[in-house]
C-alpha cells in the first residue's frame, strides 16, 4: 500500500542512517513525496517521532520511531531496495490532470503509470489540463525537491503555438520581462521556428515554474492567444519523437545521474 494525503498509511522501507537529519528530508528520500509536501503532512500533524507530533526542522536517525497516520514505518531486511531511484518520463496529453485524483472523475496522469511495491511517485512539477509534454516521475522525493527548487534554475524548453500578430517589439517585451499579477516574468530566449499567417511557432525556454506561466506570458501581450503549448525539453531530459502521448518510459542510469548532476544530488 501507498500512503496518500487521504489514506491511513502503511509500513515504508527506512534505510539504515546513522547521523540526523531535517525529518522532512529523511522521509522525502524514501520517496514518501517531495519535501513540500512532506512539510504540510508535518504542519498537518501527521507525522510523529518517537510518539510525539513532529515539528518542522525536527532532526531524526534511523533509531527515531517514526509514524504516518499513526502507522509505523518499519525497516525489514527483506525489503532492502535499490538506492539509486527510478525516473520515468511521461508524455502528458491534453486533459489529463496533474493530481493522485479528482473529485470530478477527470483522468489523471498517475492513472497510466506503473505501479510500485513499496514506493510511490513523486511528480516534478505539473503542467496545466491543457498543456502537454515532458513529465517527469520519480521514487526520490530529495531529487524531486531539487528539481523543483528555484534556485537550481532548471531550464524547460517548450513549443508554442501563437494567434495573432507578434511584433518585434514584443518579441522584445518577452525576452525583456513583463507583468504578471504574481511579479515580472520572462522568456530566457524565444525562437521563431515557422507557421503561416496569423498561426506561427515558437520555441520558448525559462528557468521558472510559476502556474500557467509560460501562457500568461504570450498573453500579457494585446491580441496575443496561445492555441497549443508543449513542453518537449526538462533540464536535459528531451520529449522523444517517436513518443506517442500518454505514453512513459524509464530513464536510463545514466540519464538519472545526469540529471542528478544538475542539481548537485550524489546518488
Amino acid at each position: 500500500m501507498t500512503i496518500t494525503k487521504k489514506s491511513r498509511g502503511s509500513a515504508l522501507c527506512v534505510p539504515n542512517q546513522n547521523n540526523q537529519e531535517r525529518l522532512q528530508k529523511y522521509l522525502a528520500a524514501l520517496g514518501l513525496g517531495s519535501r513540500r509536501e512532506l512539510e504540510a503532512w508535518i504542519k498537518e500533524g501527521r507525522i510523529r517521532v518517537d510518539g510525539q507530533v513532529a515539528t518542522l526542522g525536527q532532526k531524526v536517525s534511523s533509531l527515531s520511531k517514526i509514524s504516518v497516520d499513526g502507522q509505523p514505518l518499519r525497516a525489514p531486511s527483506a525489503r532492502a531496495a535499490d538506492p539509486f531511484p527510478k525516473v520515468l518520463l511521461y508524455y502528458k496529453p491534453e486533459g489529463e490532470i496533474c493530481t493522485m485524483d479528482d473529485p470530478e472523475g477527470r483522468k489523471t496522469v498517475f492513472q497510466a503509470l506503473p505501479r510500485l511495491r513499496g514506493k510511490r511517485w513523486v511528480m516534478v512539477g505539473r503542467l496545466d489540463v491543457n498543456t502537454m509534454g515532458v513529465l517527469l516521475f520519480t521514487t526520490s522525493g530529495e531529487l524531486a525537491n531539487r528539481l523543483m527548487h528555484p534556485k537550481y534554475e532548471i531550464e524547460r524548453e517548450y513549443a508554442v503555438r501563437v494567434r495573432g500578430h507578434v511584433t518585434n517589439s514584443m518579441l522584445t517585451r518577452l525576452r525583456t520581462g513583463v507583468q504578471l499579477e504574481d511579479g515580472m516574468a520572462h522568456f530566457d530566449t524565444v525562437t521563431s521556428v515557422g507557421g503561416d499567417g496569423t498561426n506561427h511557432w515558437y520555441h520558448v525556454t525559462l528557468k521558472e515554474g510559476k502556474y500557467r506561466e509560460v501562457r500568461r506570458i504570450w498573453e500579457s501581450e494585446e491580441g496575443i492567444q496561445v492555441s497549443r503549448l508543449t513542453r518537449i525539453r526538462f533540464g536535459n531530459i528531451l520529449l522523444p519523437r517517436d513518443m506517442n502521448r500518454g505514453r512513459w518510459e524509464y530513464l536510463s542510469k545514466l540519464e538519472i545521474q545526469k540529471l542528478a548532476d544538475l542539481v548537485k544530488l550524489a546518488l
